[in-house]
C-alpha cells in the first residue's frame, strides 16, 4: 500500500512527532500505515502534507468549526498548500473503505472525492495533481516569488471566494493555518443556509 505514492511523492521535509505522542489506532484501513510512514511529511515543496498523528484531534476540531455536520464522522489525514483539508468519512464508502472528503476554506465547501485513502494516494493525486491539489496554481504562486508554507502555515485567501474574492495569487497570502481556519471556519458556519446576496 502507498507504493505508487512513495515513488511519485518524495518527502522533502518532515516535522517530527513530539516524544510521548499518542499512538493512533483509527480502525480505518490504511490510515494507521499512512500516518506511521508519512506523518508530518511535506511533498513537492509544500504542495501536500500528511498530518502528524498527534495533530488529528486539532484538525478534526478545526474542520468541525466550519462544518459541524462532519463532527464525529471524519478523521483528517492531510492538507494542501491552500489549507484545504482531506479526511476520511466513516459514513460514506468508496470500494468498501471510508471515502475521502475535501474541506475547502476558500470556497466554504465540503466535496466528496471518489476515492478511499489508498486510491487517493496511489491513484488520484498522482494522475491528477492539478484537480486534487491545485498544483498549477501553486507553481504560479512559487514562480511569482511566493513563499513555501511551513507545516503550520498555508497560502490563504485575503478575501475568500465565497465572499466574492478572486481565485488569483494576488488575492492570496502566507497565513498561520490555525488562525486562518479559525476565522474562516466561523464565517462559513455563520453564512451556511443563507440565500446568495444576503449580508
Amino acid at each position: 500500500m502507498f507504493e505508487a505514492f512513495r515513488q511519485n511523492f518524495l518527502i522533502d521535509s518532515r516535522v517530527a512527532a513530539e516524544a510521548g505522542g499518542p499512538v493512533v489506532d483509527s480502525g480505518i484501513p490504511g490510515l494507521n500505515e499512512l500516518l506511521a510512514n508519512f506523518g508530518g511529511a511535506s511533498f513537492k515543496r509544500g504542495l501536500y502534507r500528511i498530518i502528524r498523528a498527534q495533530d488529528m484531534p486539532a484538525w478534526n476540531a478545526r474542520i468541525s468549526l466550519g462544518f459541524p455536520e462532519a463532527n464525529g464522522r471524519i478523521t483528517c489525514f492531510g492538507y494542501e498548500w491552500q489549507g484545504s483539508a482531506f479526511a476520511v468519512d466513516t459514513q460514506r464508502l468508496e470500494e468498501g473503505q471510508p471515502g475521502v472528503l475535501l474541506f475547502e476554506p476558500g470556497t466554504g465547501e465540503a466535496l466528496e472525492i471518489p476515492a478511499n485513502i489508498e486510491t487517493f494516494h496511489d491513484g488520484l493525486i498522482i494522475e491528477n495533481a492539478d484537480a486534487a491539489l491545485a498544483a498549477s496554481l501553486y507553481e504560479e504562486w512559487l514562480a511569482a516569488g511566493g513563499a513555501q508554507p511551513a507545516y503550520d502555515q498555508c497560502i490563504g485567501y485575503k478575501k475568500p471566494l465565497f465572499l466574492g474574492g478572486e481565485d488569483d495569487i494576488s488575492n492570496q497570502e502566507l497565513s498561520d493555518l490555525e488562525v486562518y481556519w479559525h476565522i474562516i471556519g466561523q464565517v462559513i458556519a455563520k453564512i451556511k443556509g443563507r440565500p446568495p446576496g444576503v449580508r
